[in-house]
């Protein structure tokens, strides 16, 4: 995949340590492999994205199997629709799911974090890849480079990932349901307020192939409880009355639900 520069938006020429543009813009492969193409002007705040602590969080439930459900209907379909060649992942986090769709059908990864914490730890366990800390609402990649898409639980900015995306390529967006996580919200809040959510958008640009559900329970236990909470928005929503709460919880039985959509451009 081609990788632009983010100031300019030329094509950045590949070295082993530095990555440069015609233009004289330099950037330096980190120690640990990835690449930062996120200008200061660019960010929202210091350190956008999720911190170390939510990283780790992630990585622990993550690599614990129970979200691997989401994994496997990613690879089965990505099978079924014969996607090869360029896979990227706006949003990527740690690079779970995105390396195991990556590996499953043999497509050339790039993965995408504006959290220079998430694609760290990305770069140092899975070796191969690229990562990239950067923006979904700017993606320095040149147009019509990607054959796969993919954002769970993530941004999704149409009209950029339309610019992206091949004229036959897919995009997979995966979006949290209204009844995810229920048994998670029900200890930490002292009222279930549940919003209408629209789980099957429609997208300027896309067309819908079809929609997957996936749903399915797991169990947790000891730390992973807290892990399954720093890894999901209500971190921040929380107050001392749940917190205390979900402290005292040992081990906990909930339902992930959401939707896997299937888009091409129209």
């Amino acid at each position: 995949m081609n990788i632009c520069c983010p100031i300019c938006e030329e094509q950045l020429n590949r070295g082993p340590r530095t990555w440069t543009c015609p233009r004289g813009h330099s950037f330096d492969v980190a120690r640990q492999g990835y690449v930062n193409l996120l200008p200061v002007s660019q960010k929202h705040s210091l350190h956008p994205g999720d911190t170390r602590e939510q990283v780790l969080s992630r990585r622990a439930f993550l690599e614990g199997g129970f979200y691997a459900p989401i994994a496997r209907t990613l690879i089965d379909t990505a099978k079924k629709y014969g996607i090869t060649g360029e896979l990227l992942d706006l949003g990527c986090g740690e690079g779970y799911y995105c390396t195991r769709l990556a590996d499953a059908l043999g497509l050339t990864l790039t993965g995408l974090d504006i959290s220079k914490e998430a694609v760290r730890a990305a770069a140092g366990t899975y070796k191969g890849p690229t990562w990239l800390c950067a923006t979904a609402a700017r993606i320095p990649a040149a147009n019509h480079s990607a054959d796969l898409i993919t954002s769970l639980f993530a941004l999704t900015v149409p009209e950029e990932f339309r610019r992206v995306l091949k004229e036959d390529g897919f995009f997979f967006q995966v979006l949290a349901a209204q009844d995810h996580l229920l048994g998670l919200k029900s200890i930490i809040y002292d009222r279930l307020d549940l919003k209408e959510k629209d789980t099957v958008p429609e997208l300027p640009g896309f067309c819908r192939v079809e929609s997957i559900p996936i749903r399915f329970s797991f169990t947790v236990e000891g730390a992973q409880v807290q892990n399954l909470l720093s890894m999901t928005p209500h971190v921040y929503r929380i107050g001392k009355a749940g917190a205390e709460r979900l402290a005292a919880a040992s081990t906990l039985t909930d339902t992930a639900s959401c939707v896997l959509n299937v888009f091409r451009p129209s």
